[in-house]
């Protein structure tokens, strides 16, 4: 439905008015709303030689739902029988496009059904709509069309430049909502509607592949099923500070890509024994145990130990090292190396890889934009900085030799594209002068003279960067061809190279002192306020009318206009800067889509998923514990009553934290 509902694998052909002058069969892979998507075979029907072969299903389908709604008393819904009446002016033919999906839907945990559905869509260009007619199977084993469920989303011209979208369904007592594929009829007319809405009148292109698009969809959506249900525990007995719904839940997504990517190669080369792999960056080290659990030997690497490492069990290995390009850190033994957010060593993964084994292969995740030498710097405005990584990540693995592809993974994560080297563009006997390559392009990729590079890494948190227009000289490139030296371990393929620290530093600007923060959110916050007609104080005032001052939005750069010069340098030497500093003071501040506003919380809604128990604890404990900021600061007091505010109204409120209660006396 709104491209989360399932995913589907699609046959498709051209229908005309005669039954079949033009018939194809077309497959393909993606979300369920990809039309056409895939490759075309026609076949050809020839007349007179007796060997006319059996129709396929989906015209099978046809003939039988042409047959239905010709008859008088089709209980099908009126805009059914109405399709391709509207012929184009140029023939009297009918021009149908049908396709054949089937719906993989995700898992619900009210739900236990998640069989794959099948279903007939009927596209009509000329008379703008596309039908959606859901399939059941009889008890011979044959799709027929249901007569329930069926829907129809239709674009209707207006006036002028104006146009109207609509969407028709069967009648209430047709109906049936399940939840997982098809939805209330509200959630139609009152969510689907505007997001169409919103979809056709944007211009903007995806600069990325569709998602899913080098595996089976089938097979990923049944092993994802089966790993999230295997590894759900997880979320319970999480140690780490971060999220575990969406570190969990992520990397079983990955890791169920790699092992349908695996089992795939295994049945291209002929393969029986699974691959072996090495994680380099390896974090909490989840997608090895994983990986390690379904039968794959294999490792990952990572500069420092968590906690949940000891979790996991001797089957699972993992090491505290940090990895450093030269070549002692070679893995002429493995299949495949891993980087999944690796930072610093993104780029150099693909060049491991190819330095390791002729046979080696690479799978890297890009996340913070890194270059060989430290922080990468943007060379190209005309495209999104993240389009603009993931081209040179992919133009380094195919300086090393690789043919590349790129791939868009099904995770929680706005950096979700995914590039793979699995096959070489040159012989073995190739290796030395390609290798001479690598060293040139490396080198190229240095520094220039004049430019400072900040090489201080141990963070996974991003910076913007400036454009950076560099020439190379002769002296530069000598200068640079001489940081390839000789050790004892080997060569160090590029001096200077920084590995993350051990020990994570942190720059989210919780450090700074609070006497700065606190004068930074009242400057802002008074920005906001004094930008409409200032209001006079008022302790009577009645908070549940409309005349508390929310104040007006301005951008981040506005609001950065008005903060001195040092203020704005101390804040860039932190992640995020000004804009970080205002969302970790949410109590006072909502940052949307690059524009700061006062939060008001009378607006706020509960949220529609539940929190997992330990959230809502954690939120039980904190009510009350830290003073209202509105209450004390703004010009009308807070917005909300004493009784529904989560914050103390004045030091008499104020309850001792149960947090760090907890913390100091851990049972």
């Amino acid at each position: 439905m709104d491209g989360g509902k399932g995913t589907g694998a699609q046959e498709g052909r051209g229908m005309d008015g005669d039954g079949g002058k033009r018939t194809g069969a077309q497959e393909g892979r993606g979300i369920a709303e990809d039309w056409g998507q895939g490759k075309e075979e026609e076949r050809q029907v020839t007349a007179g030689d007796g060997a006319i072969p059996p129709p396929t299903m989906l015209e099978a389908l046809w003939r039988d739902f042409s047959s239905m709604i010709a008859q008088e008393d089709c209980e099908m819904p009126a805009f059914i029988k109405e399709l391709g009446k509207e012929n184009q002016p140029e023939t009297d033919a009918v021009g149908l496009d049908a396709v054949l999906r089937t719906l993989f839907p995700k898992s619900h945990p009210h739900h236990c059904s998640t069989a794959p559905r099948k279903e007939m869509v009927i596209k009509d260009t000329f008379n703008g709509t596309v039908t959606f007619l859901p399939l059941e199977e009889n008890d011979e084993g044959k799709y027929q069309v249901k007569k329930c469920n069926i829907y129809q989303i239709r674009l209707t011209h207006t006036k002028d430049d104006e146009w109207s979208v609509s969407v028709l369904t069967s009648s209430p007592e047709n109906w049936v909502a399940d939840g997982i594929v098809y939805p209330k009829t509200t959630w139609l007319g009152n969510e689907l509607l505007s997001k169409l809405a919103k979809w056709s009148t944007e211009k903007k292109q995806s600069e990325f592949k569709s998602t899913l698009s080098l595996i089976s969809v089938a097979k990923y959506s049944k092993v994802y099923q089966e790993l999230k249900e295997k590894y759900k525990e997880m979320v319970k007995v999480w140690p780490e500070v971060t999220d575990p719904e969406k570190f969990v839940y992520e990397d079983v997504a990955i890791a169920t890509y790699l092992l349908i990517l695996w089992e795939e190669e295994r049945a291209e080369k002929g393969l029986s024994k699974k691959q072996s792999f090495v994680d380099l960056g390896c974090g909490n080290g989840l997608l090895v145990h994983i990986l390690s659990n379904e039968g794959y030997p294999g490792r990952g690497i990572d500069v420092r130990r968590r906690k949940i490492w000891d979790m996991y069990g001797p089957q699972t290995h993992l090491e505290e090292c940090a990895i450093r390009p030269d070549d002692s850190y070679l893995f002429p033994n493995v299949d495949w190396l891993i980087g999944n957010h690796s930072d610093e060593l993104t780029p150099w993964i693909p060049v491991i890889a190819a330095r390791s084994s002729y046979s080696c292969c690479y799978f890297v995740l890009p996340c913070c934009f890194f270059d060989f030498h430290g922080k990468y710097n943007r060379r190209q405005s005309q495209k999104t900085q993240y389009r603009e990584y993931l081209d040179f990540v992919t133009q380094v693995g195919l300086e090393c030799g690789f043919s590349v592809e790129e791939d868009c993974l099904r995770i929680p994560s706005t950096k979700r594209v995914c590039l793979i080297g699995k096959s070489r563009t040159y012989p073995l006997m190739q290796e030395d002068r390609i290798d001479k390559q690598r060293t040139q392009y490396i080198n190229n990729r240095q520094p220039c003279t004049g430019v400072t590079s900040d090489k201080t890494v141990g963070s996974n948190q991003c910076d913007s960067h400036n454009v950076v227009n560099c020439v190379v000289d002769q002296a530069v490139e000598s200068e640079c061809a001489a940081n390839e030296k000789k050790t004892d371990g080997g060569r160090v393929w590029l001096s200077g190279f920084q590995p993350r620290e051990k020990v994570e530093q942190v720059r989210n600007c919780a450090a700074l002192p609070r006497d700065f923060v606190d004068v930074v959110v009242l400057t802002v916050a008074s920005l906001l306020l004094n930008a409409t007609q200032e209001k006079p104080w008022d302790h009577t005032l009645d908070v549940h009318l409309n005349t508390w001052n929310k104040g007006e939005s301005l951008s981040l750069r506005e609001v950065a206009e008005h903060l001195d010069k040092e203020t704005l340098k101390r804040l860039k030497n932190e992640y995020g800067g000004l804009q970080t500093l205002l969302r970790n003071n949410h109590q006072v501040f909502e940052v949307l889509n690059g524009r700061v506003h006062i939060r008001d919380w009378r607006e706020e809604k509960p949220s529609k998923r539940t929190k997992p128990e330990i959230k809502r604890r954690f939120s039980a404990d904190a009510f009350k514990t830290r003073l209202c900021w509105f209450f004390i600061h703004h010009p009308d007091g807070c917005s909300l009553t004493s009784e529904s505010c989560p914050y103390a109204h004045g030091t008499d409120e104020l309850r001792q934290s149960q947090i760090m209660k907890k913390k100091k006396h851990p049972q």
